[in-house]
């Protein structure tokens, strides 16, 4: 594999590329993240079975789409290959900084300059793409409503119930989130869509996204996103409150956001969040 990417990399760079650091940094369960190096040039690399192709070239765009929509420092996807057994993403190496406690109000601000443009009329995207290694759809909606009651909610349920997991009735909890969205009307945002705070950092002092899963939707579930697995510092949500103040009843909203991601790492990890997001579910409905 690692003579394809090298030989993948000279022709990307139109320069001879010879990897004498090979730097295996975590793996997750579904990926494997290394450092390359020639020497000179580094890259950071995903490397996965071949089955996740797909997967890797939505990264890819997500990537860029981010890189020209925002103020973030987002690290360009060099090429995403393949070789016999494995496929892999290359991306521009960034060294994070270590002390991020004075960059936070700048990260919420510029969050807030991405949501608040509202060029895009629609809720989707205009392909399908990935929320951790589960297919994320995106078809177009009018409404926001309809939108995440359906293909967020409704999708994850329903992967679960083909599981064996069946943790409410579908149509009756797709129709209560329908109704608890209908008159919570918004402008299309462009969202990171993934966004906790391990896919967040700084470069030399400018915040930084990676590893996106973008739709245009409602910018509050973002928001809801950054306090879910731990929250961001007070400075990063006074800032974005500055420049663009959330709506009345996001607290009520939240819980209903959040819920999605927990659906799917139920889909993906079973265990805890299975219960997790029964109980979710379960108070919603009292």
């Amino acid at each position: 594999m690692w003579n394809a990417l090298a030989q993948s990399l000279s022709d990307t760079l139109n320069a001879p590329f010879d990897i004498k650091v090979k730097q295996h940094l975590r793996h997750s369960s579904a990926d494997h993240f290394y450092r390359i190096s020639d020497g000179n040039q580094q890259y950071f690399v995903k490397v996965a079975p071949l089955s996740a192709l797909e997967r890797f070239e939505c990264e890819a765009q997500d990537l860029a789409l981010l890189t020209r929509e925002s103020l973030f420092m987002v690290p360009d996807c060099l090429l995403t290959g393949t070789s016999v057994e494995y496929c892999f993403n290359v991306l521009e190496w960034l060294d994070l900084d270590a002390n991020e406690s004075h960059n936070w109000s700048q990260m919420g601000e510029y969050l807030a300059l991405m949501h608040s443009k509202h060029e895009q009329g629609m809720f989707g995207n205009e392909q399908e793409n990935y929320i951790g290694i589960t297919v994320q759809p995106n078809q177009w909606h009018k409404k926001w409503d309809v939108f995440f009651s359906e293909e967020r909610i409704g999708w994850q349920l329903q992967l679960l119930a083909e599981k064996g997991f069946v943790l409410c009735d579908i149509d009756s909890f797709v129709d209560y989130v329908k109704q608890a969205l209908h008159h919570h009307h918004i402008k299309p945002s462009l969202l990171h869509g993934d966004l906790w705070r391990g896919n967040a950092g700084f470069h030399n002092g400018v915040p930084c996204f990676f590893d996106p899963a973008c739709y245009y939707g409602d910018r509050e579930v973002d928001i809801a996103m950054t306090k879910l697995f731990g929250t961001f510092p007070s400075t990063f949500y006074d800032a974005y409150q500055h420049h663009y103040p959330l709506q009345y009843g996001f607290e009520q909203r939240e819980a209903i956001y959040n819920l999605y991601h927990l659906l799917n790492h139920a889909n993906i990890f079973a265990g805890q969040y299975l219960a997790q997001a029964k109980e979710t579910i379960d108070n919603l409905l009292k």
